[in-house]
């Protein structure tokens, strides 16, 4: 993957067949996720992707934080997707319900593989290869429903063990992968703390951006991810401290070494994105 394309870490879903809506999640939000699939109802297929080469004509769409979600390589929507995606330069997608390496190698694009079934999590390793990926993302209902469940989360809004088990395989092949690894949707939308607890756990497993369903969700996400000033100062102290040796040593009384280092990069770049975007927010 390349390093060249680093978003911040709160992502966000639109209807492709409401454009009156982008430009607001574009204002709040670090990536827009464009939706031709499941946002959209059947019959206003055909009205999305017209709504897309609209925001296109019109110079409205910001192809470096915008990703569109096509439809499933099985759905026939797709063929007329990818004619949009031909006809209109569309930088990254991001595919639903993948599930075969040469699916996303087949896009004229950069990919974000969404892996959402049964068939898809089997295969998350192989997704994560073809040269195009650039992220991967787990779905939670649509893996479920893939499975004949019922529920991803339990009564007490906690995931089941399969989804729980889908979160950890695809992180874990998308950095294995080198790739970025988005965290799933929180459906119950007026749950906040529900959210900022995904998102407190998603920041400390390695997941570099959450995706919300919901602008109301979009800050709860960024400030999360957003070091404290604390861990901001501890980690440019450390790097002032050791300079450019970064063997083992200590460190106001605690030992130092390679995944230390590693952690403390993690902390300046996302302090460095989470700034980043929070200043473009408040000068809109």
């Amino acid at each position: 993957m390349s390093d060249s394309w680093q978003p911040g870490p709160a992502w966000l879903f639109c209807p492709a067949d409401r454009p009156d809506r982008y430009t607001k999640a574009l204002a709040a939000a670090d990536v827009v996720i464009l939706d031709l699939e499941d946002a959209v109802a059947p019959d206003k297929k055909a009205q999305a992707r017209d709504a897309v080469r609209s925001l296109v004509r019109d110079g409205v769409l910001d192809a470096e934080r915008t990703v569109v979600r096509v439809n499933a390589a099985d759905s026939a929507e797709q063929s007329a997707d990818l004619e949009l995606l031909g006809e209109l330069h569309i930088p990254r997608v991001m595919l639903a319900k993948s599930e075969y390496p040469q699916d996303i190698r087949a896009l004229p694009c950069d990919v974000v593989a969404l892996v959402e079934t049964a068939r898809g999590l089997e295969r998350a390793g192989a997704l994560a290869e073809p040269d195009n990926v650039v992220a991967m993302m787990w779905g939670a209902d649509d893996l479920v429903a893939s499975m004949g469940g019922t529920g991803s989360r339990r009564p007490d809004g906690s995931y089941r063990d399969l989804a729980r088990f889908a979160r950890v395989r695809v992180l874990t092949a998308a950095k294995a992968a080198g790739l970025l690894a988005l965290d799933a949707v929180h459906m119950d939308i007026p749950d906040t703390t529900g959210l900022r607890a995904e998102c407190e756990d998603a920041v400390a497993s390695g997941f570099d951006a959450t995706v919300a369903i919901h602008p109301s969700q979009v800050a709860v996400i960024r400030s999360t991810y957003a070091p404290t000033d604390d861990q901001i100062d501890w980690a440019r102290r450390l790097f002032a401290h050791v300079g450019d040796d970064r063997g083992v040593t200590t460190f106001e009384g605690r030992m130092v070494d390679g995944p230390i280092y590693k952690q403390a990069e993690r902390v300046i770049r996302l302090a460095a994105l989470t700034d980043a975007a929070t200043k473009e927010e408040s000068g809109r």
